[in-house]
């Protein structure tokens, strides 16, 4: 994968953390109410209101987006390949829950929360590939 597309990536990815993070963390009622937003309600139909619950989604969201800002920043292998693992990681447990809990969900958003979640899953797969620059031609 070429510098350019991990960057793409790694703003995508961040974009999903700032989001995410800062509301959850700041308002975590409207959060639970209302996520992910444009009448679409994903969290409250899953249980009862814990803040605290909230609140850490929001930190956790929150600082994967501070690790992507600062990989799309400054590219550095390690850093990429660090901030790919970590949303993998995240990913893959976040959508292991999810998969067997779509059933309060209508149809709509069960197949958008499978996207949004496949999506970054794959998106952060990505980033654990090889880094492949542009050879110049002779």
């Amino acid at each position: 994968m070429t510098s350019t597309l991990q960057r793409m990536v790694l703003l995508v990815l961040a974009a999903t953390g700032a989001y995410t993070g800062p509301w959850a963390s700041i308002a975590p009622r409207s959060f639970y109410d209302s996520f992910p937003g444009l009448g679409r309600v994903w969290i409250a139909v899953d249980g009862p209101y814990n803040e605290h619950l909230i609140r850490d989604v929001g930190a956790t969201y929150t600082a994967l987006f501070v690790l992507s800002i600062v990989a799309a920043l400054s590219l550095q292998p390690v850093a990429v390949t660090l901030a790919g693992w970590t949303w993998l990681t995240f990913g893959a447990l976040h959508l292991s829950y999810h998969l067997p809990h779509l059933g309060e969900l209508d149809v709509t958003d069960q197949v958008l929360n499978v996207i949004a979640l496949g999506g970054s899953l794959v998106l952060a797969a990505l980033l654990v590939l090889p880094r492949r620059e542009r050879v110049p031609a002779p």
